[in-house]
């Protein structure tokens, strides 16, 4: 806002692990990341677990994380697996969407 400061930022790649399919978690994601204002994508994996990558604000990729522990009414959440990325040089409108 003019006084110069950049806002922290991150990116993660999450594994969710549990009852995590047919429950809406990938919709939940995405709708928590999009308000969050978080590019990324989200997607089921062939094991039944689903995959998230999510770059953005530190402190909202945060938030984000903290939603995929608790996941949809639905969603049994056994364990959320978190590894860094390294965040992109450009921040364009960030998009967040569900990849099939």
């Amino acid at each position: 806002m003019g006084d110069g400061m950049t806002v922290p930022r991150r990116a993660v790649h999450a594994v969710v692990r549990g009852r995590v399919q047919h429950v809406g978690f990938r919709w939940f994601t995405e709708r928590h990341a999009s308000e969050l204002g978080l590019g990324g994508w989200v997607r089921n994996t062939a094991d039944g677990d689903v995959e998230v990558f999510a770059e953005g604000d530190a402190s909202r990729v945060a938030q984000l994380l903290e939603a995929l522990r608790r996941g949809p009414a639905h969603a049994e959440v056994a364990s959320v697996d978190v590894q860094e990325r390294a965040v992109t040089d450009a921040a364009p409108d960030p998009v967040f969407e569900i990849l099939p």
